[in-house]
């Protein structure tokens, strides 16, 4: 692997951070004609179509099930299905009813910090050493002051304080389920994305249906933000993340999480006109920090 990432990797990670800040400013103007469980199904469906037609047409298939490896690995594209698609989406979807997108942004920089306690449990040699335990109680105290403690205080009425749970819900998932998918078996990461949004849309289309029936068709905007959701953030940025994980590495890749909040608040406040509250900016240097620590090295000794 070549020691710089290269100029069209970091073009590539630039757009996948600004397609996905722009994701939630997308799922605010979808909730304009869509209810929230409808938004996640219908993106997770678009999505779910899209990488089928690519891997299909790189002759890669889904994941096969005739072996012990390939019954694993489906039910690890179930486990993905629901902690990286339906839930969140559906969470995120519902908690952006009562709550600015640029707030549900921020709350996605808490991802990486989830995931380290879950892998010290659960990920062989994974260990939460000195430098990760301090930088998890930093971004800690970041989604502290994010979620306020008054949302920890809530009986049940305040349904901002509810979204900004849900937000942060939202998180946790997507931390499981990045846990999921790194103790899956080695296997094609388009053929497993595809095999895990194929997982989602048989979950979450019919509980949309039950829950909130068929939709009338929307104006031209929600919808034009659903094809959005699912054909950008959802089956493009998936391809997109599988070549710079090839070519520059995981690590690499792991730094877009810099760029998600950020470009979360400038569209959401730019575009929507969205009133953010006063101690997001404190919040989001705080886990910032505690994630650029958590990635920090050590020199190497010549």
């Amino acid at each position: 692997m070549p020691d710089s990432p290269g100029a069209a990797n970091w073009a590539k990670l630039l757009f996948l951070g600004v397609i996905w800040g722009a994701s939630f400013m997308a799922v605010s103007l979808a909730l304009r004609g869509f209810p929230p469980m409808t938004i996640a199904a219908l993106r997770i469906s678009i999505g779910a179509v899209c990488l089928l037609a690519v891997v299909y047409a790189m002759g890669i298939g889904l994941p096969s099930l005739r072996t012990r490896d390939g019954r694993v690995i489906w039910a690890c594209a179930i486990g993905m299905g629901f902690f990286t698609n339906a839930l969140p989406f559906t969470l995120l979807s519902w908690g952006q009813t009562y709550v600015a997108s640029g707030f549900a942004g921020v709350c996605m920089a808490v991802v990486p910090l989830f995931v380290l306690p879950l892998a010290h449990v659960l990920v062989p040699g994974e260990h939460m050493t000195l430098r990760r335990t301090i930088s998890f109680l930093i971004g800690f105290a970041g989604v502290v002051v994010l979620i306020g403690l008054d949302a920890f205080r809530s009986a049940g009425t305040d349904f901002e304080s509810l979204a900004r749970l849900a937000c942060l819900g939202a998180s946790l998932c997507y931390a499981i389920g990045s846990i999921i998918t790194r103790l899956c078996p080695q296997v094609n990461m388009l053929s497993l994305s595809a095999a895990a949004l194929l997982c989602g849309a048989a979950m979450m289309t019919p509980a949309a249906l039950w829950a909130e029936g068929v939709p009338d068709l929307p104006a031209a905007l929600p919808l034009g933000a659903v094809l959005y959701l699912g054909l950008l953030p959802t089956a493009l940025a998936q391809v997109l993340l599988v070549q710079v994980a090839r070519s520059a590495g995981p690590a690499f890749l792991s730094t877009v999480n810099y760029q998600v909040p950020v470009w979360s608040v400038i569209f959401g406040a730019a575009l929507l006109g969205e009133t953010l509250p006063p101690q997001l900016f404190a919040a989001l240097a705080l886990i910032l920090g505690g994630l650029l620590l958590s990635r920090s090295r050590r020199p190497r000794v010549a």
